[in-house]
């Protein structure tokens, strides 16, 4: 119950046209240089950098971001790519936009980001994340 409260918390206000043209800026300014201006994320986003740490992976489609819960997602863009979302010791150049961005404008970037994945791969998405 608690988790489904956070849920519908989270997403509460995502839907808006307001929103998703908020989403859509603060993803162009904040997002866009490093995970492409399409979602499309840097080329080969999985293989390791010669530092070890991984290019910035695609938001769209292709990529895996679809397959996170929504609070986990939240939680990524906020305090970066830090424990629990990541191994302790991992680097990454992920960073988190508590400081830079409330939550209702990190909720209008992920609103944004889920608006543009296809029918299919919500569908897919949310029969995953039913499991």
């Amino acid at each position: 119950m608690r988790r489904l409260a956070f849920v519908l918390v989270l997403l509460a206000g995502c839907g808006s046209r307001e929103d998703l043209a908020l989403g859509e800026k603060l993803y162009k300014q904040h997002c866009a240089a490093c995970h492409g201006a399409n979602l499309e994320g840097q080329p080969d986003w999985q293989k390791r950098l010669p530092n070890g740490r991984f290019r910035a992976p695609p938001h769209d489609d292709t990529g895996h971001t679809w397959h996170h819960p929504d609070e986990v997602l939240f939680a990524i863009t906020k305090h970066g790519l830090v424990p629990p979302y990541a191994p302790v010791g991992y680097e990454s150049d992920m960073p988190g936009f508590a400081g830079k961005l409330s939550d209702r404008e990190i909720r209008a970037v992920l609103g944004y980001i889920r608006s543009r994945w296809s029918s299919e791969i919500l569908k897919l998405r949310a029969e995953m994340l039913r499991k």
